[in-house]
C-alpha cells in the first residue's frame, strides 16, 4: 500500500541519525513517548537479525489533544511513529507515517486541519535532516 509513509533518506550513521532525528522532532515541538528498538526486540523474542531500527513514538500534545476532541477513537493511531532504518554503516531511512491517512478513517474538517499541521510538521523534520547533510 504505497503513499502512507513520508520519507526520506539520510547520509550519515544510525547513531548520528536517531539524535539528529529527535533534535528535528524537538524543533517542531514533538516529544518523543515511546522507543522500540526493533533490532534488540527481534532478536531477543525471535533470534532474528535485522539492520538497526527505532520507532520514536512522536507526540504534539496540542494536536493530540485537537485531534481527540474531533474523535476521541483517534487515540488508537497515537503517537506519531517516526522510523529510522539503517541501509548500511553510511545511510539510513527515515519514514513517519503520514497523518494525512488518518482522514480516509474520519474526514472530519476538525481532524483535516489537524492532519494538515501535523504533516507540514513532520515534513519539515525530514527537510531539516537533509539540511544538516548538505
Amino acid at each position: 500500500m504505497p503513499g502512507y509513509t513520508l520519507d526520506t533518506k539520510v547520509g550519515r550513521p544510525y547513531g548520528e541519525t536517531v539524535e539528529a532525528v529527535r533534535s528535528a522532532l524537538a524543533e517542531q515541538g514533538f516529544g518523543v513517548l515511546t522507543e522500540i528498538d526493533l533490532r534488540a526486540t527481534l532478536a531477543a523474542k525471535l533470534g532474528v537479525d535485522v539492520p538497526e531500527q527505532v520507532i520514536l513514538g512522536a507526540c504534539r500534545p496540542p494536536l493530540a489533544y485537537r485531534a481527540l476532541q474531533a474523535d476521541p477513537s483517534i487515540a488508537a493511531m497515537l503517537p506519531c511513529n517516526v522510523v529510522v532504518r539503517a541501509l548500511d554503516a553510511t545511510n539510513c531511512a527515515v519514514e513517519a507515517f503520514d497523518p494525512e491517512v488518518m482522514l480516509g478513517l474520519n474526514d472530519a474538517p476538525e481532524l483535516r486541519s489537524v492532519a494538515q499541521e501535523a504533516k507540514e510538521r513532520l515534513e519539515a523534520v525530514l527537510a531539516a535532516l537533509n539540511e544538516e547533510k548538505a
